[in-house]
């Protein structure tokens, strides 16, 4: 099988997350909530927020327009290593930070398996 196809995937899913950060400070009601925090951790929870939302935004991009060179340079395999690497370690830190029973992060979780799962393809098929 066509490993773009897989990359070409990889960048709606990450072009999802990009989407889905965007609405942090909505959705985790961030105007009420980093205001118990001291300023500067919840300065840094927003920073960290904006550069993953370029990280998405930059990995979809890359995924989307260099699908071809993502999967048949040396520089595209290590950088397809990279994005899984991102991904694979985001699933474990599931584990270890939100030791919370809920659906929303059940949902996360399987998310996070199926981003793992898109971003290996590329580089075992």
């Amino acid at each position: 099988m066509d490993k773009t196809i897989f990359i070409k995937i990889c960048a709606f899913y990450n072009l999802a997350f990009f989407v889905f950060h965007l609405f942090f400070w909505k959705l985790l009601d961030w105007k009420n909530e980093l205001a118990k925090l001291k300023p500067i951790n919840g300065g840094v929870m927003q920073i960290l927020n904006l550069r993953l939302i370029y990280i998405f935004l930059l990995v979809s991009v890359a995924c989307f327009f260099f699908a071809d060179e993502l999967a048949s340079t040396q520089l595209g395999k290590f950088l397809l290593l990279g994005f899984f690497l991102f991904w694979f370690g985001r699933l474990i830190e599931q584990f270890i930070f939100l030791r919370i029973k809920s659906r929303v992060l059940t949902i996360l979780t399987v998310a996070f398996i199926a981003g793992v799962i898109l971003h290996l393809l590329p580089l075992i098929l």
